[in-house]
């Protein structure tokens, strides 16, 4: 017996592998669209429901799916309402992979037959180019979760009328409420609701527990995901937080309609099909846990808005909305985590290039403590984000937000560092009709990017650096003359000339950083879309 017990947990432990397998190179192969699909299609929580349940589908793994839309909802991409018809939709995605174990896992010994599309998949992974190396990883996945299946099959199998349903607990309101405390427990320990079901129907079709007590168990394996997931979101943004609230209140309210329809819905099933719950338990059992999941999105996507409030409601807004954006728990999708710091550079683009337009403007001491703070929080969440090098859209997010940090930086450095440069050129008439004209364009290139509007920021910048630029030697020469002419000392002379170099700096700086924002709008939209922003 002990044999068939480390049969069992090696059967678990492959299913699970090939899950998380299987879901890497399911993302790397299909996780750069996830971004599309997920944004392009989803404009009310029910267009929401069927992209974040066919993205699951397709990426066997609701946490991607769900994660990506925290990022989305950060980055402003989505509003919180829309995400939550993802959401809704990941939980029903998640039931494919049981009805793959139910159909073909169980009914068919192919376990020993994918063994050569691990084989295959492996030599993908460690010889193929370009996307083949997820395709492999994808493939050596699949076969190792049917593998899986027929070794926990076999292994249950020995304890075929030595476990029976009577060593469970009794089909009775209690019996099953504490078998859906027990499915809570296992999905604690497998850390994956999809490896529980797996077990439940492997186990209803050895006949080692019955339909009732399977799908009890099932019900808490649903409600078990939650746990984790609130626990994953201890101390993340105020995004994550109402991600994992509104993911436990859900599960939690689904969970209990289908703890009530459990008794209903086997008498229908026997009613239409006597004996069928014996014989075909196992379908009756994926049928039941894809029936509740659907049920759930189709009762609460009406009341999409009133659930939004509630969660609203139970997690506040925070005191600083821009750094409790940057939140660890995205740096696990680096697509997610690049949508949300796109945004976030973005406004800090607008707030320093205002903050600059101050100081030029009114020349004096500012403030800059809580922008530096801001810059060196999402500067470090940045650093955080590694990808391999390669030509895909992520990896020219990376570069292109690393190009715009640095010389952010640089222009607040200029601003806190060097505010009597900004003095001295309103010492001189010609240098403060060029300064007033830079902080005027800075303003309105602001203004576009809060808007939205990326298309001209660049050629504005350029044509504020390139007059700067064109002017620089004509104003030193004047400079030098009032020197010469005993208008001025050498030191005040010296100070305006620092002045304009300061003020062609600051143009070059903001240039470059309109530049590579234009890149990042190009290869990955961070223009936040309308209704997010007025959602706030």
């Amino acid at each position: 017996m002990t044999t068939n017990l480390l049969q069992i947990a090696g059967g678990l432990g492959l299913f699970l592998l090939g899950m998380v397998v299987m879901t890497d190179g399911l993302k790397g192969t299909a996780g750069d669209y996830l971004h599309g699909i997920l944004t392009r299609f989803t404009h009310s929580p029910l267009s929401g429901s069927i992209t974040g349940g066919i993205s699951t589908a397709i990426l066997q793994s609701s946490s991607a799916t769900t994660v990506a839309a925290v990022g989305f909802v950060s980055a402003g991409l989505l509003t919180f309402t829309e995400a939550l018809g993802i959401i809704f939709g990941a939980n029903a995605g998640t039931t494919v992979t049981g009805w793959l174990v139910a159909l073909f896992g169980l009914k068919f010994q192919i376990g020993s037959l994918t063994l050569p599309l691990v084989l295959l998949g492996v030599l993908l992974r460690l010889f193929g180019r370009g996307k083949l190396p997820h395709v492999g990883l994808a493939m050596a996945g699949f076969g190792l979760i049917f593998l899986g299946i027929d070794t926990l099959q076999d292994g249950l199998a020995a304890y075929r009328g030595v476990v029976t349903p009577e060593d469970f607990p009794t089909d009775s309101i209690s019996g099953r409420l504490l078998l859906v405390l027990i499915g809570i427990a296992i999905t604690l320990v497998t850390q994956s609701s999809s490896a529980g079901v797996a077990t439940a129907l492997t186990a209803v079709y050895t006949g080692a527990i019955n339909f009732p007590q399977a799908a009890a168990l099932v019900i808490g394996m649903d409600v078990g995901t939650t746990v984790t997931a609130a626990i994953a979101t201890l101390g993340g943004s105020v995004d994550t937080r109402r991600t994992g609230y509104s993911h436990v209140i859900y599960n939690l309210m689904t969970g209990f309609v289908a703890f009530l329809l459990l008794t209903p819905y086997a008498m229908f099933w026997e009613a239409m099909s006597p004996g069928s719950l014996v014989v075909h338990a196992e379908i009756a059992l994926v049928a039941f846990h894809s029936f509740f999941n659907l049920l759930g999105v189709a009762v609460v996507l009406p009341f999409a808005s009133n659930f939004e409030q509630l969660i609203r409601r139970l997690v506040p807004e925070p005191a600083d909305p821009l750094r409790d954006r940057l939140d660890s728990h995205l740096l696990k999708e680096p697509s997610a985590a690049l949508d949300m710091a796109g945004h976030t550079v973005q406004e800090l683009v607008i707030r320093i290039f205002g903050a600059t337009g101050r100081t030029i403007a009114e020349p004096g001491v500012h403030d800059y403590v809580a922008l530096r703070g801001d810059l060196d929080a999402t500067h470090a969440f940045v650093d955080q984000i590694h990808l391999q090098r390669d030509a895909s859209r992520d990896w020219r997010r990376l570069n292109a937000l690393i190009h715009i940090l640095d010389h952010l930086q640089r222009l607040l450095e200029r601003c806190e560092e060097e505010p009597e440069r900004a003095m001295a050129l309103h010492t001189f008439s010609p240098s403060r009709v060029e300064a007033d004209a830079m902080a005027d364009q800075l303003q309105s290139i602001a203004t576009l990017i809060a808007s939205g509007n990326f298309a001209t920021i660049s050629q504005l910048a350029a044509a504020a650096e390139s007059r700067i630029s064109t002017r620089r030697g004509a104003l030193r020469t004047d400079i030098m003359a009032e020197i010469a002419q005993g208008l001025i000392d050498v030191p005040t002379g010296t100070a305006r000339v620092e002045g304009v170099r300061w003020l062609l700096r600051v143009g070059t700086h903001a240039a470059r950083i309109c530049r590579h924002l234009t890149e990042l709008d190009g290869a990955g939209a961070v223009s936040p879309r309308a209704g997010a922003i007025m959602s706030r």
